[in-house]
């Protein structure tokens, strides 16, 4: 049996949150940071939450992904952003 560095199988769907202060523009950039990595990403596959205060939002993506390279990458994007709190 071969070891892997993964469990997924690819491809595969993936969802990844991302969390930050409720601000305008919030969305559009986490988007346009996914179709850097995915450009053919439908934004009818993300969905976003308010807190029940306002102050924060979620938008959660449901990736298709190719590789665990793939993935990493649009990972690694998000967290570098700093007007993301939380990825997920």
């Amino acid at each position: 049996m071969k070891e892997r560095d993964t469990l997924l199988e690819f491809p595969c769907d993936f969802p990844v949150k991302v969390m930050g202060r409720s601000e305008s523009g919030f969305e559009a950039k986490a988007l346009a940071i996914v179709r850097s990595h995915l450009p053919d990403f439908d934004a009818g596959d993300m969905r976003s939450a308010v807190s029940g205060k306002g102050n924060y939002i979620s938008v959660t993506f449901d990736l298709r992904v190719t590789s665990q390279a793939q993935l990493d990458g649009v990972y690694r994007a998000l967290t570098a952003c700093e007007e993301f709190l939380m990825v997920l």
